[in-house]
């Protein structure tokens, strides 16, 4: 069995920005979805007045947002994930001690 993905490609114009006119240059793709996904896109797409190639893109756009979120996020937890090193804790441990000796007498 073999999968394809069709493509068209067309340039879009957007109007109203103080440079002129911008090109944004869009691609036409067909995919296969459930029928009831497809029912629900198709509803929503009504209700939003927007066409239903739109709400396929705003879903794609918050996906892909979402995963590089949660790449930075593992990324950041990564980094953090390590055991201080011995400096640091001493560094920790002094800072504290000096912000106690500050606000002692302010409670």
């Amino acid at each position: 069995m073999t999968f394809g993905i069709a493509h068209n490609i067309k340039i879009c114009y957007i109007i109203g920005r103080k440079d002129g006119m911008k090109k944004m240059e869009t691609i036409k793709t067909a995919i296969s979805i459930q029928k009831s996904l497809f029912e629900k896109a198709e509803d929503l797409a009504k209700k939003m007045k927007v066409p239903r190639s739109r709400v396929y893109a705003l879903a794609l756009q918050d996906y892909l947002h979402r995963r590089e979120n949660k790449n930075l996020l593992a990324q950041i937890n990564a980094a953090h994930a390590d055991e201080p090193e011995r400096s640091e804790k001493k560094l920790r441990h002094k800072s504290k001690r000096t912000h106690r000796r500050l606000v002692e007498g302010e409670w």
